[in-house]
């Protein structure tokens, strides 16, 4: 079942079959002999073409998403370049020559299976600002690059089996931003606390069960991510981080938050899903910029008063909670576009004054019809009426047409057994999903749909689908499994939508031909003076009642003479 709450370019480094030839590289023209950027990334290049270092202007290199498995020592050439992306490649060692570039600013080496003893290189690197390292297998972070990159303002090192940081990387004073995602940190590095400049920390999806008080030293802090770890309550003094505005502690282990945080005036975006709330937390609603709120699957059963105070609120998730009616705090929310009350109780909506919804989530809800109150939300773009739980309803009212900015229609596991005629008129509609329904036909005007791509219709009962369906240009996805489909054959469409869009062409073809043929005997029988068309139709039927009657005339004897023999 597909939900609202749920809807929020992985390169092979083996991309290459064996026996091909490389794919060269194409080296863009050089203006006035001279060259800037070049971006030769996902090319599936073994080595770096020796035409690139004889740019000796270049400034901006990217060669991520390739095969390439050394650097050679011939980069020392790109005496001018700043910025160098050599991600997702398979990289071993990195050449002392790299070490050359003083100009070099960002740096980004992620996903290469890197040579930890070669990693001193990048501390002759002094002028870099921005070092990435993600997913290259770090235990410990050399502290070589913490004693010699003083400039660094970006410190990527998320993906690794980091435990803890140096101390050494006080050193790093202008560190603003360090993402430490997906380690393994049980606690939260009390290191960080002596780089007042931070202004993003991330610690997401690591062990961590607590968060000294010292936290109070990050003045700067706007962004702190700590969710999914292991915290089970959040220190009173983040409140002197003033700054703060995005703060997520999704999934963990609070029951509550500190009064105190009623002073985070310039929190915009809370992420608390996944939590066990013992009640709605009052602080958030003294927060008048707040416009983005997770609180999916917190045990909520109502909303506080003063949460229609949050007039700015632009997305609101409460799904998977336990409402069983629509908060009405919700409905002064002017500016709302985006709601997600999927999995809750509701069996009625209200939705006056959401003039600006674009994203509604109520799948998996107590609807027993169609709640028609959504009608009222023209600016509406996707709608999630899935119900894989409790009731279910039987028909969509013709009314849906109202729904003129519809995009997206999700309808899945309900008793639908037809859509109405006027579900044609929704002209920018892209995804229609009403897989595990009982539809036993789709309406001829869901041809009219010119912008549909993707048809859903997986386990109804349909038995042949409208003659015109490959009219929808845009149509890339139709997905037919578990219907009784006669028409097209069942063979046909298990081979895919070109084999079906072949079949209604061919058979549109032969009905078309067939007329031609019965509209020239028509012609042919009329100019032979057997009469007008009409008439002839009245000799025919005229023709056939007779020819019943002397059938039945000959059966009467039939049985006088098995009574004889009796």
């Amino acid at each position: 079942m597909e939900s609202l709450g749920d809807v929020c370019l992985q390169i092979s480094r083996h991309g290459q079959e064996d026996g091909k030839p490389e794919k060269e590289a194409v080296l863009p023209v050089q203006v006035a002999g001279r060259l800037f950027f070049l971006d030769l990334g996902n090319q599936q290049q073994r080595t770096i073409p020796s035409e690139v270092f004889c740019l000796g202007d270049l400034e901006e290199l990217h060669l991520e998403g390739n095969l390439i498995e050394s650097i050679p020592g011939e980069i020392h050439h790109l005496k001018n370049v700043k910025v160098l992306y050599l991600n997702k490649n398979n990289i071993q060692a990195i050449c002392e020559e790299l070490g050359e570039l003083k100009c070099l600013q960002s740096l980004d080496l992620s996903s290469n299976p890197l040579s930890h003893n070669s990693l001193h290189v990048i501390s002759k690197l002094q002028a870099l600002r921005q070092l990435r390292l993600y997913d290259v297998n770090l235990d410990e972070f050399p502290v070589q690059i913490c004693k010699c990159l003083h400039h660094v303002e970006l410190l990527g090192l998320s993906g690794n089996q980091l435990r803890c940081l140096p101390k050494e990387i006080v050193n790093l004073r202008k560190l603003r931003e360090i993402y430490l995602q997906k380690n393994i940190f049980e606690s939260f590095p009390i290191e960080l606390f002596h780089l007042l400049n931070l202004e993003i920390i991330d610690l997401e999806q690591n062990l961590v069960s607590f968060i000294p008080e010292e936290v109070a030293s990050l003045i700067n802090l706007v962004k702190l991510f700590l969710a999914h770890n292991n915290l089970s309550s959040v220190p009173d003094t983040l409140h002197h981080c003033q700054k703060l505005s995005v703060l997520d502690l999704s999934n963990n282990l609070l029951h509550r938050l500190p009064p105190s945080f009623k002073e985070l005036t310039e929190m915009s975006e809370l992420g608390l899903s996944g939590n066990s709330l013992e009640k709605f937390p009052r602080q958030i609603c003294h927060w008048p910029s707040l416009c983005l709120i997770y609180l999916k699957n917190t045990g909520l059963q109502v909303l506080p008063a003063s949460f229609a105070k949050l007039t700015g609120m632009k997305i609101l998730d409460l799904s998977e909670n336990q409402f069983d009616a629509f908060p009405k705090q919700i409905c002064p929310m002017s500016n709302l576009e985006v709601l997600s009350l999927d999995d809750n109780q509701i069996c009625k909506v209200l939705v006056a004054g959401l003039s600006k919804l674009k994203c509604l989530g109520l799948t998996g809800n107590k609807f027993s019809v169609f709640p028609k109150e959504i009608f009222l939300l023209e600016s509406l773009e996707r709608l999630y009426l899935g119900q894989d739980k409790g009731i279910k309803f039987t028909s969509l009212p013709e009314d849906i047409s109202k729904l003129q900015n519809l995009k997206e229609l999700h309808l899945e596991n309900n008793c639908l057994e037809c859509l109405p005629p006027s579900i044609g008129l929704l002209t920018h509609l892209e995804i229609l999903n009403c897989q595990n329904n009982l539809l036993q036909e789709l309406p001829d005007s869901i041809c009219q749909l010119r912008g549909l791509q993707e048809l859903l219709v997986q386990n109804n009962q349909l038995f042949q689908l409208p003659g015109n369906l490959d009219s929808l240009q845009k149509l890339q996805l139709v997905l037919l499994d578990g219907n009784p489909v006669m028409d097209p054959p069942i063979e046909v469409c298990n081979q895919g939508k070109l084999a079906i869009w072949k079949y209604l062409k061919e058979k549109r073809e032969q009905n078309l031909k067939a007329t031609k043929i019965q509209a020239w005997w028509r012609g042919l029988m009329v100019r032979k003076g057997c009469g007008t068309f009409a008439e002839l139709q009245k000799l025919m039927k005229k023709g056939k009642k007779e020819k019943k009657g002397k059938e039945k005339g000959k059966e009467k004897p039939g049985k006088g003479a098995k009574g004889k023999k009796k």
